[in-house]
């Protein structure tokens, strides 16, 4: 789900850092910054190029692209590669992002979890806590914050401690309006309405402060560091413990106006128009439910298991529900925007996740094509921690991307 957060009088605001609208550039000197962004961007996407490719793909001169990226490789940001000799001319030197260039720290609201991750500049988890929770709680997460901060930090070096690019933020927007589903007291989360969470992070910690929706940092890790790079336009969709997605035009994250772009959760249900959304017949907790119902323990569904048990009751008629929902939704973005592909992540064992991937597969066969071209299923890449994975990323994609 995809809401943008209220004030205390009810209005709709900007998140904090990520969503906020850029401030045109002026001058050289911000002139070299958006070049600078462009270049690791590239880099980012390419994983490792050379000069000239460089230039070529950015349209600036041979000179122009040394200048910027001698700068970046002296800022400690580029690192120069083994020269590679081909059959004519000088060798190439390939540049790739240097690993302990920056570092971002992130933190998963969930609700069920919360989790707060170290990534470097490549992408790489240098460190994690987790912690499981029935709700979310506002001092609860005030605690853990401070507390994984701190821990997070004391992991890396002081020259290290100086390269950290800010923390990160994601979680459901509104999260208030979903105590009934969450199995959540109404008072509990209702302290969330008016509660600042940038602005209380920010008391923690010196470093800037960034805050996006769960399920659109989800999306942006997977598009800057998972597997798919040959593809240009996807509606991503997470499943968690409620289902939502993000998406991706001309391989740039589309948050929309107002943040909600990809926001699959809120997709009428086929044949409920009048108030079912996706998320109230494809979400984890529905499981959940189906299985403390039946008497079953329900603490797998949001642990850090490989595996789920075998023979869970009721999880064959939960995939048949999720797939259809995810199909419909799929072919609805597809009518509109004329995708490649979707791709399927969430908070699943890898099984669980190729047997959704599977039953999508079989109902996409049958769906009725005419006038649209093929669409493809994809499993994600990055893992049932995309989440948190992608709050850590945030402060990296502020900084140093387009």
């Amino acid at each position: 789900m995809s809401h943008m957060p209220a004030n205390s009088s009810g209005q709709q605001v900007e998140p904090h850092g990520f969503w906020q609208k850029s401030t045109p550039l002026k001058g050289q000197s911000g002139l070299r910054a958006l070049n600078e962004r462009r270049i690791l961007t590239l880099i980012r996407q390419h994983q490792e190029l050379p000069k000239a490719r460089i230039a070529n793909e950015t349209g600036l001169s041979a000179q122009a692209a040394t200048v910027i990226i001698n700068k970046l490789e002296e800022d400690g940001l580029l690192l120069r590669g083994e020269p590679q000799r081909g059959k004519r001319g000088q060798p190439t030197v390939p540049f790739s992002l240097k690993a302990d260039g920056a570092f971002g720290v992130g933190i998963k609201i969930g609700r069920r979890s919360i989790q707060i991750t170290l990534i470097d500049f490549c992408g790489r988890v240098r460190s994690s806590l987790r912690e499981q929770w029935d709700y979310p709680a506002v001092d609860a997460m005030i605690r853990f914050a401070e507390k994984g901060i701190r821990a997070m930090l004391s992991t890396l070096g002081d020259g290290e401690k100086l390269r950290v690019s800010g923390v990160g933020v994601a979680m459901p927007f509104e999260i208030w309006r979903w105590s009934e589903q969450a199995g959540a007291p109404e008072e509990a989360l209702s302290e969330w309405q008016d509660f600042d969470v940038p602005a209380a992070i920010q008391k923690i910690t010196d470093l800037p402060v960034y805050l996006c929706n769960d399920d659109t940092a989800a999306c942006a890790a997977e598009l800057w560091f998972g597997e798919h790079r040959d593809l240009n336009d996807y509606l991503y969709c997470f499943v968690g413990t409620f289902i939502g997605g993000g998406m991706v035009l001309n391989r740039q994250l589309h948050t929309g106006r107002h943040g909600n772009a990809g926001a699959v959760g809120s997709l009428p249900y086929p044949g409920s128009l009048a108030g079912g959304q996706l998320l109230d017949v494809a979400s984890i907790y529905l499981l959940e439910k189906t299985l403390k119902e039946a008497g079953q323990d329900t603490a797998f569904l949001h642990g850090r298991q490989q595996v789920w048990p075998e023979d869970v009751p009721g999880i064959s008629e939960w995939l048949d529900s999720v797939a259809t929902g995810i199909v419909h939704s799929a072919m609805s973005a597809h009518a509109f925007l004329d995708l490649d592909a979707v791709i399927i992540e969430g908070a699943l064992p890898d099984n669980i996740k190729a047997e959704l991937l599977s039953r999508c597969g079989h109902l996409l066969q049958s769906a009725d094509f005419r006038g649209l071209s093929s669409l493809t299923l994809r499993g994600g890449s990055v893992g049932a921690d995309a989440q948190s994975f992608g709050s850590a990323n945030l402060p990296l994609l502020a900084q140093y991307s387009l």
